[in-house]
């Protein structure tokens, strides 16, 4: 199985955009500073993830949520964790 996945960065509060076939391992990975990309903004923590039994679905999905248009999807679908996460921070 392949993994598409978005962590926030609870240093910078930024979301990064992923894909693996092994996430436990990726994500301590990412916690651990042994991804390059992420390695100054550990810890994450997860908000999102979709399983894929293709590699090559899941590498599209994962060029597709980086995207505009991803994005705006991610907004969408995550909408009451994201309006949660502003209510928090004082907004």
């Amino acid at each position: 199985m392949h993994y598409v996945y978005v962590l926030r960065s609870q240093k910078d509060g930024d979301f990064y955009v992923g894909c693996t076939n092994n996430f436990e391992r990726r994500f301590k990975e990412h916690n651990n500073g042994r991804s390059y990309s992420t390695k100054h903004r550990a810890p994450f923590k997860t908000v999102y993830v979709e399983i894929y039994l293709n590699q090559q679905d899941a590498f599209a999905r994962e060029k597709f949520l980086k995207t505009g248009w991803g994005k705006n999807y991610l907004k969408r679908v995550l909408k009451n964790y994201l309006s949660e996460l502003f209510q928090k921070l004082g907004g």
